[in-house]
């Protein structure tokens, strides 16, 4: 499972590339430094993607996956995260579905609900290849608590 954007910071939609990748990344975000650790707003791993800003990354607030709880990233569960992580390189592409259509069903099964909010991850090395990896639907209709 994933967390996603809240409503007043959706997820951005579409094909986006994976332009950088980091262990145990620093965050930074209006004025504040947080070193890796438990405290950490981004986890273990940080996939910065195309769309500057947005990346897929881990979280400290672990009960917020599953919801849409972020400020637009992807926020995985650590294992997911790390495993993702171990599979993936700079370059690859990253599809960011937003809702259930027939591919989404397909993927992660249950069935195609036009218009039903959902977000799948798909990674791929190449865009015409079919996905290397699926990772987690999630349907972000859940009260999500606010982000720190």
């Amino acid at each position: 499972p994933v967390a996603v954007g809240k409503d007043t910071t959706p997820s951005p939609t579409g094909n986006f590339t994976i332009v950088v990748r980091v262990t145990n990344p620093t965050y930074y975000h209006d004025g504040k430094v947080i070193p890796a650790g438990p405290q950490n707003p981004v986890g273990t791993r940080w996939m910065g993607l195309s769309q500057k800003g947005y990346g897929i990354h881990g979280t400290n607030e672990p009960r917020s996956i599953g919801k849409a709880a972020s400020h637009g990233c992807i926020r995985m569960g650590r294992r997911d995260l790390e495993d993702l992580f171990a599979q993936v390189k700079a370059g690859d592409v990253v599809e960011i579905v937003g809702e259930r259509d027939a591919e989404t069903a397909a993927l992660f099964g249950g069935p195609a609900i036009p218009g039903a909010a959902a977000t799948a991850i798909v990674a791929k090395a190449d865009p015409q290849a079919a996905p290397a990896i699926r990772t987690a639907d999630v349907t972000p209709a859940i009260e999500a608590p606010a982000d720190k």
